[in-house]
């Protein structure tokens, strides 16, 4: 019996340190796991949902509630412009539509810049700020630009005429947004070509400064990489600067100084011309 019991004893024994180290070893790899689940947070930061699309649209494609769901994303990367609540892309008791500004591919995440106001459809007006107009510019090979610029660049336009000086060339306008070029309106979907017409985003002072421009001289265009580009101050060339010729005022001889003296003959007084003295 002594016996039995001894060995029963030893089992049980036995078993509570196996179920110890069992136990150490599930609290060792919970501890582990959360010390990685730590550091990966510390190195990724706070994680926010937004929406992204299931499958692609072509530009113009309305944006549906079955086509988009909610992906985990780095808050502190997070672009401007981002859709997290259901009620800002979709908004409540409103049948009206978004439609895609440009081809967005699946996965992509959706941007206010890529999808137009709810019953806006997709066109100039949608990539128009408040207050902005759109207007034609004529391009050309001898322009810099043609062939070249796509919709959504950005380019200075200078102007070349005459002046007071000859003629000169002039910056009047630094990266302005080209938001169409021809009939194209969609980057994804442009075609390189030699472009008859640029579509530009401009102000009203900048539509009537073009339109003068348009009328009294020639125009080119150069690229620029982004908005950020702007000039500051006047940038303006005439040919004496570009020869690298000095203007010099012309300085007028002083004239003679006359001396005379007055005398009466009759009734008449004369001024005899005599020699200066100092």
């Amino acid at each position: 019996m002594r016996a039995i019991f001894g060995l029963v004893l030893a089992l049980g024994v036995a078993l509570a340190g196996f179920a110890v180290y069992m136990a150490q070893g599930y609290i060792g790899q919970s501890e582990a796991r959360l010390s990685a689940a730590l550091e990966l947070q510390r190195a990724t930061g706070k994680l926010v949902q937004v929406y992204a699309l299931v499958k692609p649209v072509k530009y113009g494609d309305p944006i549906s509630k079955e086509n988009v769901r909610k992906v985990w994303l780095q808050e502190q990367f997070l672009p401007t412009g981002t859709f997290s609540d259901e009620a800002v892309l979709f908004p409540p008791n409103n049948e009206r539509q978004r439609f895609a500004m440009r081809s967005i591919e699946a996965n992509e995440i959706l941007l206010a810049s890529r999808v137009t106001e709810p019953g806006q459809v997709a066109g100039l007006a949608g990539k128009l700020d408040p207050g902005m107009s759109a207007f034609q510019v004529r391009v050309s090979t001898a322009t810099g630009v043609s062939g070249f610029v796509m919709p959504d660049d950005y380019i200075d336009i200078y102007w070349t005429g005459a002046s007071g000086n000859g003629e000169v060339t002039r910056l009047i306008e630094s990266a302005v947004r080209v938001i169409a070029v021809d009939q194209s309106s969609d980057q994804s979907q442009y075609t390189a070509r030699d472009a008859q017409t640029l579509t530009i985003a401009a102000s009203k002072e900048q539509v009537a400064r073009l339109a003068q421009a348009q009328a009294t001289g020639r125009l080119a265009m150069s690229l620029v990489a982004s908005s950020a580009d702007a000039a500051n101050g006047l940038v303006e060339i005439d040919r004496n600067a570009l020869l690298g010729v000095e203007v010099k005022e012309a300085v007028q001889a002083e004239a003679a100084e006359v001396c005379t003296i007055r005398t009466r003959k009759g009734s008449e007084i004369l001024e005899i011309p005599i020699p200066c003295t100092n």
